[in-house]
């Protein structure tokens, strides 16, 4: 027999009622069920405390459901408010995500690395990134719990615990997405800026805008564009700036590679005298290609806009779009590095890479139009990138408003958090313009995220029998990855300190 107290506990599933389908085990969002007990310390003036516990729907609770109470949280928030999503809304998120400005980077790390090790280090990563992917997709929802992990902050934080968690991801995922947006404007404004002379042409007589104004002017645009609900509703969005993408990477090797080598172009690795400036250096250039696999940390969010049933998970269409985004990623990114890099060699401009040299070796013997049209892909991919990266940052701002308050975010204030957001990193843009010379840096910081966690929450999650294949893998990958981001991170600031940044606050 059940104790009174026990009878008239309540159970909290974190999903929205219109999430959870009649015939699934998953939830929705949140990966906590949380019971409310009674005959514990009450706070908040009658509220129960709450023990967080995973249960599949699958037990006897699924007998209980009709008890239960659905906490709304998820149907409230842009990651999460619309789940009609499909394999190819995934493969145009994925694509928007997982290729764009950092890729231009990617032959000055070949500078450093030479031919063959820049391509086997490329490679390696990439493979290396394809299997920490398909772990997160494979994690997303579990059958043995019944849980589904819809923001990678929140399996992180389920997996090793609120506090550690929270350490562990939230710098990286914020500073992945914040950080992000601010690198997008600085590129888009600067782009905009080229756009207008190349149109305008030598001869012209208006007064062009300032720095500054352009990336006001872009910034506007983003914010603007930021007003679209969730993430769903900017799969369209996410489509043009994918396309963009693959139109000026192919646009940028086809034109280095039609005009032919620089005259004098040297292969030769450039290495420093010194033993410690060379190791260091080595590892800047390996911190490039970790930057330019970035997009993870938008995987779960990604599949968390797709529907799921008990007979059909999530996994095979996001699998499926993931495949063929990536397919079309390494197609764009490959011919870029070893493209790039065969035509200028170790002329390859250090700031800006690839985009910085088709304007300063082909200025004047290239098509203006070809210029005008790879100037215009940058700004629209610029602005698309820019709208799927602040998903994360808006669905947290939002969501802090939503615990408090206990009820949906009101359209105003939902676009008063945006446009602060947009705002916000205008005016960090502005105040730090020379951010991109941290591309190696940003790597090292990027790294635990792609090419680390991943592993650990599979060995936490599912696991695999001590000294298996699948054990030994994730852990020499897990420790690999986690060594790597402290040696790049330590290498970035080697190279900023030694090679030194012309620091310019607000004077973009």
């Amino acid at each position: 027999m059940e104790s009174p107290a026990a009878e008239e506990q309540e159970l909290v599933v974190s999903a929205p009622p219109m999430q959870l389908h009649d015939n699934s085990p998953y939830f929705s969002g949140k990966p906590l069920l949380l019971v409310e007990h009674s005959d514990v310390t009450k706070r908040r003036g009658g509220t129960h405390s709450l023990t967080p516990f995973f249960t599949p729907l699958g037990s006897p609770i699924r007998r209980a459901i009709q008890m239960t109470k659905f906490d709304p949280q998820d149907a409230w928030l842009p990651i999460t408010e619309s789940r009609n999503g499909n394999a190819f809304y995934a493969a145009f998120h994925t694509l928007c995500s997982g290729i764009g400005i950092q890729a231009l980077v990617l032959p000055v790390s070949f500078t450093i690395l030479g031919w063959t090790w820049g391509v086997i280090c490329l490679t390696i990563a990439f493979v290396w990134q394809m299997y920490t992917l398909c772990l997160l997709v494979k994690l997303h929802e579990s059958p043995e719990t019944g849980v589904r992990y819809s923001r990678y902050l929140h399996i992180c934080q389920a997996t090793f615990g609120n506090k550690l968690g929270k350490l562990m991801a939230i710098f990286p995922i914020m500073y992945l997405s914040g950080g992000t947006c601010v690198a997008l404007i600085i590129v888009g404004g600067s782009t905009l800026n080229l756009f207008f002379q190349i149109i305008c042409g030598h001869g012209c007589n208006a007064k062009p805008l300032t720095t500054v104004e352009w990336y006001l002017v872009f910034t506007c645009a983003a914010v603007l564009l930021s007003q679209l609900p969730n993430l769903n509703s900017i799969a369209g969005v996410s489509l043009i700036g994918a396309a963009t993408a693959i139109g000026y990477c192919t646009i940028m090797w086809l034109v280095a590679v039609t005009e032919g080598r620089l005259e004098g172009v040297s292969y030769d690795p450039v290495g420093p005298v010194e033993n410690v400036a060379l190791i260091f250096g080595v590892l800047n250039a390996l911190g490039i290609i970790a930057f330019a696999f970035r997009g993870h940390n938008l995987i779960l969010e990604i599949q968390a806009t797709m529907p799921s049933s008990e007979k059909r998970t999530t996994y095979v269409p996001m699998w499926r779009g993931v495949k063929v985004a990536y397919l079309i990623i390494a197609l764009c990114l490959f011919p870029l590095a070893i493209g790039g890099y065969w035509a200028y060699g170790q002329k390859i401009p250090e700031n800006g890479g690839m985009l910085t040299a088709i304007y300063a070796y082909h200025g004047r013997d290239t098509s203006q139009f070809v210029l005008a049209l790879t100037s215009l892909l940058v700004i629209i991919n610029s602005v698309s990138s820019f709208q799927i990266y602040g998903m994360p940052m808006f669905d947290d701002m939002e969501s802090k408003y939503t615990k408090r308050k206990n009820k949906p975010c009101p359209w105003w204030l939902r676009a008063l958090f945006r446009t602060m957001f947009g705002y916000g990193c205008f005016f960090v843009a502005v105040a730090i313009p020379f951010l991109g010379s941290f591309a190696g840096l940003t790597g090292g910081v990027a790294v635990p995220v792609t090419f680390a966690y991943p592993c650990f929450l599979w060995l936490k999650i599912k696991k695999p029998k001590k000294y298996s294949m699948m054990w030994v893998l994730n852990w020499v990958l897990g420790a690999s990855g986690m060594v790597l981001s402290v040696v790049l991170i330590a290498a970035g600031v080697y190279v900023v300190i030694d090679a030194g940044i012309e620091v310019s606050f607000f004077k973009p």
